[in-house]
């Protein structure tokens, strides 16, 4: 193994997303230093209990004035509040891994991106699907034209209303951009060097609109500059069957072939008396049992630790970070319009 210097991390947001990074962090020998940043003293106490922090602090200020520190991983809550967390740390000279999204718009990610490359920090978004075996195997077929030209895809994503309470009380952004945009991170990278011209979206709610502006589900279709549509549905208002339980049904159908993944998180049942049944292992980040982590978001970032040390590239982009949000932007003005919206830059007919 090439010769490294080891790294002193910062995460800001110890919550159920943030705990999977803290962990991940505390278990790599790239890691000397983890500090934490978090409001709430139950999870201070309990993210120190499991990964013994150098410090914790409910001041994320202290993580990003503090010298020492080489990395900063953003996880807080709400979404919306992330922007100027990710700018301070670009600005302190801080590598940065932050949840989705990494700005509010297009043009403030651009400045994002210009300070990084000004103090030579690498900065990447949290798009975990990336790093699942399973959906990697359908962006690898893809790429090698193992179905032929891809015709038609479709991912189908619903959460409980659980998940949903807790999205809907902190955030009024739509179900494409909170939650959707995994997916249509996915797809657009999976069909590269395609490109979207045209999106259309809708959406509907009967049970969070009556005490919020958030629809209960978001339906959008991406149409790209070669005829291959995309289909991206996401809800979140299953039954709790599961605290934070989603599922997921993807299909991409090719001239010469077909690829399904059934992610619908059924295949460990676990039935009693007291709770009826329930389906554990079922969360899109995963779950730690004992020693072992059983998801994607351990992995990247393990990622994003190693391209620091090593020098190499992110696995997000600009150009690719920026397109997501050119289209799920798109698909939210679709929705509030009722009607297409043209990506005309990227339509080769000059649309």
């Amino acid at each position: 193994m090439a010769d490294f210097r080891r790294l002193n991390v910062g995460v800001i947001g110890a919550g159920w997303v943030g705990s999977i990074r803290a962990n991940a962090c505390a278990r790599n020998p790239i890691v000397d230093q983890l500090h934490i940043a978090e409001i709430d003293p139950r999870r201070q106490s309990e993210i120190a209990a499991e990964t013994d922090p150098v410090s914790v602090t409910d001041d994320w200020e202290t993580l990003i004035t503090d010298e020492s520190i080489d990395a900063i991983i953003i996880a807080m809550t709400p979404e919306t509040a992330r922007f100027p967390i990710v700018m301070a740390a670009l600005r302190a000279g801080k590598h940065v891994f932050v949840e989705k999204p990494i700005a509010p718009s297009i043009a403030e990610a651009e400045k994002a991106y210009a300070v990084a490359e000004a103090n030579n920090a690498k900065v990447t978004i949290g798009y975990s699907r990336r790093f699942d075996p399973r959906y990697v195997f359908i962006r690898k077929a893809l790429q090698d034209g193992a179905i032929g030209e891809p015709v038609t895809c479709l991912i189908s994503r619903h959460s409980t209303r659980e998940l949903g309470e807790k999205i809907t009380g902190r955030s009024k952004m739509s179900p494409t951009s909170i939650g959707g945009v995994h997916d249509l991170d996915f797809v657009l990278w999976c069909l590269q060097p395609r490109k979207p011209v045209r999106v259309y979206s809708q959406q509907a709610g009967k049970l969070f609109n009556q005490k919020s502006d958030t629809p209960d589900h978001q339906w959008v279709m991406v149409t790209m500059d070669d005829g291959t549509t995309i289909t991206v549905g996401v809800g979140w208002i299953l039954p709790v069957g599961y605290p934070n339980y989603v599922q997921a049904w993807i299909e991409v159908v090719g001239t010469e072939g077909a690829l399904t993944i059934d992610d619908t998180h059924k295949e460990v049942q676990f039935n009693t008396t007291r709770n009826g049944i329930q389906f554990p292992m079922s969360t899109m980040p995963g779950e730690q049992v004992d020693h072992v982590f059983a998801g994607s978001m351990y992995d990247e970032t393990n990622h994003f630790l190693e391209a620091i040390v090593y020098g190499r590239p992110v696995m997000v982009t600009q150009d690719e970070a920026s397109l997501v949000m050119e289209v799920y932007n798109a698909a939210d003005l679709s929705a509030e319009r009722g009607e297409p919206v043209l990506l005309p830059r990227n339509d080769p007919a000059g649309a």
